[in-house]
């Protein structure tokens, strides 16, 4: 499966550890390095507009998505308009479905409830068969190690039947995240393991 854009979630706030606007930065840097178009919410502010700070400080293309009724609360209108590709949306749906729709993988960076959720969903689908796109759970500082613990639970208490669909890469230094993803997109095949919900990197 060729890569040839990522989406990134992340929190539209910057957090208290400043390797998380650090990360954001770094990977939207990798992504641009790589030829690659970044996906993301179309905030300005936060760790969302870090990564997209660095991926059109390194000459990359950004296309920016995000609701209406969240522009001037996540982003700025001076600063959208530096991105090569905007598009904005009626609701949140919508939103998440175009994401899901331009991008060829998925990397979590640290966020909130918002954050959580879009990442769920999409290892949902995944679950589901629906799709077979790199998902990356990007663990800076061990921030996902509690919701790794989590899923780990549930698959033991029975409720991820279908684990071997459900493979997000868990990877803790930034640098490592984009050659890890266009590697997966060369070889990824669901491989019917099981125990194979979370493969650590």
């Amino acid at each position: 499966m060729p890569i040839r854009s990522i989406c990134v979630y992340c929190g539209s706030q910057p957090g208290r550890d400043p390797a998380y606007i650090a990360a954001g930065r770094a990977l939207g840097k990798s992504i641009a390095a790589h030829g690659l178009r970044l996906v993301y919410g179309g905030g300005t502010k936060g760790i969302m507009g870090a990564v997209a700070a660095g991926a059109l400080a390194n000459g990359g293309q950004v296309t920016g998505i995000i609701p209406e009724f969240l522009v001037d609360m996540e982003a700025t209108r001076h600063s959208l308009g530096q991105l090569d590709e905007l598009i904005v949306t009626e609701d949140m749906h919508q939103r998440k479905h175009k994401m899901f729709e331009r991008a060829d993988a998925f990397v979590t960076l640290p966020g909130g409830i918002g954050t959580l959720e879009e990442i769920v969903e999409i290892m949902t689908w995944a679950q589901l068969g629906r799709h077979e796109k790199p998902m990356v759970f990007a663990n800076i500082g061990g921030f996902w190690d509690p919701m790794l613990d989590l899923i780990t639970h549930m698959r033991e208490q029975g409720f991820i039947h279908r684990a071997h669909l459900v493979q997000p890469m868990v990877i803790a230094d930034v640098e490592d995240i984009v050659p890890a993803i266009l590697e997966r997109g060369e070889e990824f095949r669901p491989s019917g393991g099981e125990d194979a919900v979370i493969s650590r990197l």
